[in-house]
């Protein structure tokens, strides 16, 4: 019996579907931080300080110096590898707020200090905090030889008795969160991605799978605790400093140390979530898909509009550097299990998505924490690690156009040896609506109209820091690009989300002058001197001139 080839073109195919595969399980399994990876302290400064003696003399039981077992541990402690290389002359780790005080007022001596002797001259930054660490920007929340203030001592999560509200650290990350409100039937709006920290996410606005019923993170905050500048302590809320609780839902860390927030819980068992993993011959008709979704009407038949349970979709390109090829995944989530477990609910059901062809669907119900760790395996840390970001109207052209950016800035790099890169590109709504629900926030999408919008942004990573200016540059010119087609198209939007931002642009001055405006003026009025402007590095500042 004679054999039967497969043709040439046919087993191509079957070869970049089994390779595809094997990349798309590769990212989804978690890597340890390897020996390159793992950074070991050496360029520490051989003696303290002298703030940093007054700090231990004070706070001895709260600070640890490079030569304390627990030092490397704390630098390892951060999700992309850049930040672990940026060491500091010490770690603070309050355990109490009284305790954050006591530094934060040693900092602010010490602060005046320089002030006085520099003149007219620049004060250089003193300090960084650091809540969960998942930041990539460069000295996000680390400091080069200066003090480093650890707040993961304060990861308490604490529903309330009657389940309306929880208590939550700016130290804990949101599995933290999830694990203790999963068990009392109870969610808030909250992180999407497990291992993010508490403190950052809501402090610059944080998207959330509860977004589209109930608004943004920031607008779910009841109340938060803060250490200013002066080392007081106060609660900020509506009816007490209004202003800074206001200026707080956005402002990110200009403003004080956030200790603890109060957020509005709910009721919430399960939710229907997962990834649909695809081949990029079907990119065309995932970004097709994704426009005709996001094109919805926000009210009306389930099977053509919007539902409010329903998250995403977010639409993921990742071309491997190493091998040249690309594997798409597309998140799926709805927030109430649909009444029959086996089946699609009805608005993905009617959507482009269902039809497409796939390798497979990790679409169930589950946990919120299932939910969120399966977010968190897609990107483990110990790798060298880039956002940025830019926002558009959703209009097909321009979303085939960022991908076409994002795609040829992919093979433009393939002339280069960078070992383990992974080029992603992620589209995902954002609706203005949205940010009407819940409390008032200042990210300027309240004063427009209810056009949705999608986030376009990157998500990079990598092995070695000899690329890091290669992949920078690389980076920023291909949203420049997305950015000047959007102009040309009159499809661009001002807003930059502020937690997927590089270290390069200027989220406040996309939340309209008026906001920004306001944000300056409470940051005079709460930290006149400037201590988190100029003494505080890291974070996105309000360019104040003090």
């Amino acid at each position: 019996m004679a054999s039967q080839l497969v043709p040439a073109s046919a087993a191509a195919t079957i070869l970049l579907i089994i390779i595809s595969i094997f990349v798309i399980r590769r990212l989804q399994t978690p890597q340890a931080r390897n020996t390159p990876d793992h950074h070991e302290v050496t360029n520490s400064p051989a003696e303290p300080s002298m703030l940093s003696k007054r700090l231990a003399s004070e706070l001895p039981n709260s600070i640890i110096f490079p030569h304390d077992a627990a030092f490397e541990r704390s630098m390892n402690s951060y999700w992309a590898q850049q930040e672990c290389e940026v060491v500091p002359a010490c770690v603070v780790k309050p355990h109490n707020t009284q305790q954050l005080c006591t530094a934060v007022t040693i900092l602010k001596s010490e602060y005046d200090e320089q002030r006085k002797r520099a003149g007219e001259g620049k004060v250089q930054g003193l300090f960084a905090v650091r809540s969960g660490g998942h930041s990539p920007v460069p000295g996000a929340a680390s400091i080069e030889g200066g003090v480093l203030i650890d707040l993961s001592l304060f990861r308490e999560v604490t529903p309330s008795e009657d389940g309306k509200s929880v208590v939550i650290g700016v130290g804990a990350k949101w599995m933290d969160v999830s694990k203790v409100l999963d068990q009392r039937g109870l969610a808030v709006v909250g992180g999407r991605n497990s291992a993010v920290g508490v403190g950052g996410l809501t402090l610059g606005g944080g998207l959330s799978f509860f977004s589209p019923r109930l608004g943004l993170v920031c607008s779910n905050v009841i109340s938060y605790d803060i250490v200013l500048a002066s080392g007081s302590c106060a609660t900020a809320s509506e009816s007490t400093d209004s202003d800074l609780w206001r200026a707080l839902k956005g402002g990110s860390n200009n403003f004080g140390i956030v200790t603890r927030m109060t957020a509005r819980s709910f009721p919430s068992t399960q939710i229907w979530s997962g990834f649909l993993y695809m081949p990029a011959f079907q990119t065309t008709k995932v970004l097709k898909s994704f426009h005709e979704y996001v094109s919805r009407e926000s009210s009306g038949n389930l099977d053509t509009a919007c539902d409010a349970y329903a998250a995403g979709p977010i639409a993921c390109f990742s071309y491997v550097h190493k091998l040249g090829i690309q594997a798409v995944a597309i998140n799926l989530v709805y927030t109430k299990p649909p009444e029959n477990e086996k089946e699609w609910p009805v608005c993905w059901k009617t959507s482009g998505f269902a039809s497409l062809w796939r390798f497979w669907s990790t679409c169930k119900v589950q946990t919120l924490t299932s939910a969120t760790d399966e977010m968190n395996v897609l990107n483990p840390p110990g790798r060298r690690q880039v956002f940025a970001n830019t926002t558009i109207k959703n209009n097909l052209a321009t979303l085939t156009a960022a991908y076409t950016a994002y795609y040829d800035a992919a093979i433009s790099l393939r002339r280069f040896t960078i070992k383990g890169l992974l080029w992603t590109l992620v589209l995902q709504p954002l609706r203005p609506e949205w940010a009407r629900k819940g409390d008032p926030n200042l990210l300027g999408l309240r004063d427009g109209n209810d056009n949705p919008l999608v986030v376009v942004s990157f998500t990079v990573n990598w092995d070695e820091g000899k690329n890091d200016a290669l992949i920078n540059a690389t980076l920023r010119s291909t949203v420049e690009q997305i950015e000047a087609v959007a102009a040309a198209n009159n499809t661009g939007h001002r807003y930059r989300y502020l937690n997927y931002c590089a270290h390069w642009q200027k989220p406040f001055k996309g939340y309209s002058e008026e906001n920004w405006r306001f944000l300056q003026g409470v940051s005079r009025k709460f930290d006149p001197e400037g201590l988190f402007q100029r003494g505080c590095v890291g974070g996105f500042k309000l360019d104040i001139d003090l």
